[in-house]
């Protein structure tokens, strides 16, 4: 293929933005700093200046849409300024399991491949429906979003490794089930009404399924350290990329120091 067709080729995709849209409303993850916007000149010449607009934001990574670096939850893994730029882009797959999970539901990798193709190497983002909760959207429910919203099984996490997945994206609060996380300490209502779930689906408790000391945030202290990182609260157009294989793209800042980062992301649709 020539230059001329690579860029006439380009100029025929559609670009769809997977990202959440960010303001001062959006929530970050429970317990951790909202954004905060503040001008600190205007064109007119209100505080201390003139010219031009200027703000200041102040704010956690971990707000809308964005991707948790190794150093997260791996003090000697690598920041996201150090990830090379090639690592957020590549070949992968939206996988739309929307009308087969609700509240705490578990998916699966066989669910998963059963919705779509799941190629060795891919970056693999995930569709639970549960975007439809985020807080600019008309059901916004922000307790469903963080606190029920469906997680992996407890074999995802070394079928995600075995399948040399590049990164995952899910279009929720965690990529762990909430209830794997310190979200089951705050919300002890809530961890009752996901261990009934389960014990009416699977006949097993919580712990006999998820072993704490196994899978507590299993996502991200077992990953983590062997370069497996995700992206949370994608949002945007992910409808409209259902269960097609698509060209991913991740644009995090490039923070020599940064743990995690707000990013933005699409998928290119031949």
């Amino acid at each position: 293929m020539s230059p001329q067709d690579v860029f006439k080729f380009m100029g025929a995709v559609k670009i769809h933005d997977l990202t959440q849209r960010l303001s001062i409303h959006t929530p970050p993850w429970p317990s951790y700093m909202p954004l905060q916007i503040q001008y600190f000149k205007r064109i007119a010449g209100a505080h201390m200046g003139q010219g031009a607009n200027g703000q200041i934001i102040k704010t956690s990574n971990h707000v809308g849409t964005h991707i948790d670096g190794e150093i997260h939850f791996h003090s000697s893994g690598k920041t996201i300024g150090d990830t090379p730029l090639d690592f957020w882009v590549g070949p992968g797959v939206v996988v739309d399991i929307s009308d087969e999970v609700s509240d705490y539901s578990l998916y699966s990798p066989e669910l998963l491949m059963k919705k779509a193709e799941i190629k060795k190497g891919d970056i693999l983002l995930i569709n639970t429906g549960y975007n439809k909760y985020a807080w600019d959207q008309p059901e916004s429910d922000e307790m469903r979003y963080f606190v029920k919203h469906p997680g992996p099984s407890s074999d995802f996490h070394q079928w995600a490794l075995d399948m040399k997945i590049k990164w995952i994206g899910v279009d929720c609060g965690s990529a762990d089930h909430p209830m794997n996380t310190i979200i089951r300490d705050w919300h002890p209502k809530r961890f009752k009404e996901a261990e009934a779930k389960l014990i009416a689906e699977y006949g097993k408790t919580w712990d006999e399924m998820f072993p704490p000391e196994v899978y507590y945030q299993v996502m991200h202290l077992k990953l983590f350290p062997k370069g497996l990182v995700h992206a949370e609260n994608l949002g945007g157009d992910i409808n409209k990329v259902s269960n097609k294989r698509v060209w991913i793209g991740l644009f995090p800042l490039r923070g020599i120091e940064l743990e995690s980062s707000m990013c933005r992301v699409i998928a290119i649709e031949g």
